[in-house]
């Protein structure tokens, strides 16, 4: 998680619960990401630290510890982002296909399948733990998930990369 994201991710914390402290911000990061990756010190507190010289957040000492607030400045950061992720609206261009390619993707549609593949898994782990957090979700998961799992399957066996594919007129794969 590069420190930017650490430090919204500790912005959006920051709002939800009032008050953060470095080890409980690498805490919260470690439960979801499922302890796959627990920041250490030296990307919290940088990260932390970098909040308050912006003026997105205080920093203030409790008993032995160093907490964190969020600011007025914090919050419109927050405001703006949320409003960005929104989404741009109707008729605006997607650009995940440029990402892929700046990402180093040699085949951009396997690589978004990928990604699919993966939020899928995030969204399976987060009902997991929270059943009731998206209505309606669980059955429509579990057959784009099934779905995609044979797909990612076959694009690894039989990878298309280098090939052209096109469709017949019933919608049979030809190369």
């Amino acid at each position: 998680m590069p420190g930017r994201l650490l430090g919204l991710y500790a912005l959006a914390t920051l709002e939800r619960e009032g008050t953060v402290y470095g080890y409980s911000l690498a805490e919260r990061v470690s439960e979801r990401t499922d302890g796959a990756w627990r920041p250490g010190a030296g990307a919290v507190y940088p990260a932390l630290q970098s909040l308050v010289r912006r003026g997105a957040a205080r920093a203030s000492k409790q008993g032995v510890r160093r907490v964190y607030t969020i600011t007025p400045h914090g919050r419109a950061i927050l405001r703006r982002i949320r409003a960005q992720m929104a989404g741009p609206g109707p008729g605006a261009p997607d650009l995940s296909l440029l990402w892929a390619e700046i990402a180093g993707a040699p085949d951009p549609g396997a690589h978004m399948l990928r990604r699919l593949h993966r939020q899928l898994e995030m969204l399976d782990a987060m009902l997991a733990r929270q059943p009731d957090a998206v209505a309606g979700a669980r059955p429509l998961r579990s057959a784009a998930f099934d779905e995609l799992s044979a797909a990612l399957q076959r694009l690894e066996t039989k990878p298309l990369a280098g090939r052209r594919v096109r469709r017949t007129a019933r919608g049979d794969r030809r190369s």
